[in-house]
């Protein structure tokens, strides 16, 4: 496949931002051309239809969802634009051999609420042996009725993770979880693995450096360790920042690319010939993010003047249908080993605000650096 001009020829424009709700992607999965394809499999806490976007007659079945999490959209995106490569005539042989199963939106209505969890405050990825809620029930009889021989659990990640101690955002995130607590690996967890491996091969020719790997400790309430346990092999994939993509606009294209790369892997049936060596020396994810890092700033504290240095982390807030950024100092100090997303050496400027002596952690991240350079929100406006 030539990867790159597939995601450029395959975007949904109408999908964009980090606020998707069922209202964005009723009207795309009502399009005429994909009656056939789609239908309703159940209802959240609130009565939102949950959908299936169903294509192709091959015999080895894959599932995907997306926005278990209902603040997680970046894969929802690039969900809709695998559908558009699925429903062209390039997929087609594809299709002869695989049968693929998405479900684009499994929380809708943490989706319009902008939440993690459901309506219930139920984590749904923690939900996947009590099944005490209607979406981890639908997500569970699709799994028992599609029985399938590849599942692809699809989330965002925080702007936190690094890959490593590098100083490169990880953009893109994979698990391959354990289905025991001694993190064994048996044929299900290798097919997984072998499948990442494939899948990181690809990405390194686009973000090099960029791709990380997740914790693998057991947890059997997580929707991907159960059915890895049941013995489907299953891959997280986990969209997160590239650099001033703060909208995972640009990190869709990757989820993309990634999803193409695992369906091409499964579909000429190449997972033999992967490394098994090569999963574990993707580098882990690291936290050592901050959205914003300001170094060498002076504060007069005590009647002493001290260098010091900030981070400050947005905070994601819905107001009016609109995902607002506050950004707030969360920690100050030497942060030696940490990055920021945006980084500013103020050079001893001399730390002012409105209403704090000195800055406080927790407040917004409003202030002065000497008689010049004026933050507002976290960024500087000179």
């Amino acid at each position: 496949m030539n990867f790159e001009k597939l995601a450029q020829q395959y975007t949904v424009a109408s999908l964009s931002g980090r606020y998707i709700t069922l209202d964005h992607i009723e009207p795309l999965l009502q399009e005429p051309h994909r009656k056939p394809h789609v239908k309703i499999i159940g209802h959240s806490v609130l009565e939102k239809p949950i959908y299936e976007y169903r294509i192709g007659t091959g015999k080895t079945k894959i599932l995907m969802w997306s926005q278990m999490h209902g603040n997680e959209a970046t894969t929802t995106k690039a969900v809709f634009d695998l559908m558009l490569f699925l429903e062209s005539d390039e997929a087609k042989p594809i299709l002869d051999a695989v049968t693929v199963l998405i479900i684009p939106m499994l929380n809708p209505d943490g989706a319009s609420l902008y939440t993690r969890a459901n309506a219930n405050a139920v984590d749904l990825n923690r939900d996947s042996q009590d099944l005490t809620q209607p979406e981890s029930r639908v997500l569970r009889a699709v799994f028992e009725g599609f029985m399938p021989d590849y599942c692809f659990n699809l989330h965002d990640q925080r702007t936190i993770f690094g890959v490593d101690t590098t100083g490169k955002p990880a953009t893109v995130s994979f698990l391959a979880p354990s289905y025991n607590d001694a993190r064994e690996i048996n044929p299900t967890r290798e097919a997984a693995i072998q499948l990442i491996v494939a899948m990181n091969e690809v990405l390194q020719h686009f973000i090099p450096g960029q791709i990380g790997r997740f914790d693998d400790s057991f947890n059997i309430n997580c929707i991907g360790d159960t059915f890895q346990h049941l013995n489907v092999p299953t891959v997280l994939f986990e969209a997160g920042h590239f650099q001033e993509d703060y909208q995972r606009d640009v990190t869709r294209k990757f989820i993309l690319i990634s999803l193409l790369a695992g369906i091409e892997c499964i579909y000429e049936n190449v997972l033999v010939a992967k490394n098994l060596h090569d999963y574990f020396l993707i580098p882990q994810n690291n936290c050592v993010f901050f959205d914003m890092m300001y170094k060498n700033i002076k504060i007069k504290y005590d009647n002493k003047e001290i260098i010091t240095n900030f981070a400050i982390q947005y905070t994601e807030k819905l107001i009016e249908n609109n995902i607002i950024f506050e950004a707030h100092i969360k920690e100050i100090g030497n942060l030696e080993g940490f990055y920021g997303h945006f980084e500013f050496d103020a050079k001893e400027a001399i730390y002012a605000d409105n209403s704090h002596p000195i800055p406080e952690i927790g407040q917004k991240a409003d202030f002065y650096l000497g008689n010049k350079v004026k933050i507002v929100n976290g960024m500087p406006n000179i």
